[in-house]
């Protein structure tokens, strides 16, 4: 199989991996360096194979799944709908394996970047004699003394590894929660910018439409100045008339009153001139009956006394008004007429 794109990894720390979902069996301590190898594993029931999953080869003390150093694509099982554990195998080129002598391990990576298996610590170098174990008879004690004693070594150097692999582990947790909350706080700022942008462009094409109402409101207040002014002009020219129509105004009341006051004494002079009047007619009416009384004596006298009326001129009635002697208010009455 060639490997043709880079396998999908993740910034997943080791404690957050499941290592029992596949299991690496038959590794050896030692690979020959310039021959292929080929590495077996078992799929348990807990894990379903998808396509990306792959195989990787990584040196001991890694962190994350991204420091692989090779890698084969893993082959899917012929049977997809198992309930038992299936054997697999892959096979690295020589080509592509190490050169040196550190310690490597197998890892089992799903599509997802998570590991779900892990292998023994192995290298790439050939076996020595110090590497072999010969157990005889008498020196088997001393030989299981001495690997024991390795073994605690490895052991405690593992630990070591283990415990400098955590803090690293918590270091790295720790930034990549923080680079994952500000991840988010990109995310959200996008989000809001792309808001924020779409707001933007809005309040621009609001504007626009604005700034072509104002400069028609423009002209129409310029329009409705024109006429303000005018209205004022007229309203100035009417203010103006009003005042002089007030100022006639007054003038006419004040004639009227002053036609008012003379009308008064005319009337007060009327009613004088009817009280003489009246006056003047029961004087008459006295006189009228004064003069009948003497025409009635006089008949009475001439006719007693015919001679003696004989040969006296006789008395024109029509002269003095039907009274013997005379209206003495004919003329008064005449010259108040007049005057009037």
């Amino acid at each position: 199989m060639e490997i043709s794109e880079e396998p999908p990894t993740s910034a997943v720390f080791i404690d957050n991996c499941h290592f029992s979902q596949v299991i690496f069996i038959n590794i050896e301590k030692f690979y020959v360096p310039g021959g292929d190898i080929t590495c077996y594993y078992t799929l348990t029931e807990n894990i379903i194979p998808r396509g990306k999953d792959w195989v990787g080869i990584f040196r001991v003390g890694w962190k994350t799944t991204r420091e692989y150093y090779t890698f084969m694509w893993a082959p899917l099982p012929s049977d997809s709908h198992r309930d038992t554990t299936v054997q697999q195998q892959v096979q690295f080129k020589a080509c592509y394996l190490p050169q040196d002598d550190e310690y490597y391990q197998f890892c089992y990576v799903d599509q997802d970047g998570m590991v779900r298996g892990a292998s023994v610590p192995f290298q790439f170098r050939v076996e020595t004699e110090d590497d072999i174990l010969v157990v005889t008879p008498q020196g088997q004690l001393e030989e299981v003394e001495l690997q024991n004693q390795n073994l605690q070594k490895e052991n405690e150097k593992l630990k070591a590894n283990c415990a400098s692999l955590r803090t690293q582990n918590s270091h790295l947790q720790e930034e990549l929660k923080k680079a994952q909350e500000l991840q988010n706080t990109l995310e959200s700022l996008r989000s809001s910018t792309e808001k924020l942008e779409l707001e933007l462009n809005f309040l621009r094409k609001k504007n626009t439409h604005l700034r072509r109402l104002d400069d028609g409101r423009v002209a129409e207040l310029h329009q409705l100045k024109e006429q303000i002014q005018s209205v004022t002009s007229d309203k100035e020219r009417l203010e103006t008339r009003l005042k002089t129509a007030l100022d006639h105004l007054d003038q006419l009341q004040q004639q009227n009153e002053n036609l008012r006051e003379e009308l008064k004494e005319q009337k007060h002079l009327f009613q004088i001139l009817q009280e003489k009047m009246k006056e003047a007619d029961e004087e008459n009416q006295q006189l009228r009956e004064n003069n009948g009384k003497l025409l009635r004596h006089l008949s009475q006298a001439r006719e007693a006394s015919s001679s003696s009326v004989a040969s006296q001129a006789p008395v024109q009635a029509s002269e003095v008004g039907g009274l013997l002697f005379g209206n003495p208010y004919c003329g008064f009455y005449k010259e108040m007429l007049h005057g009037q």
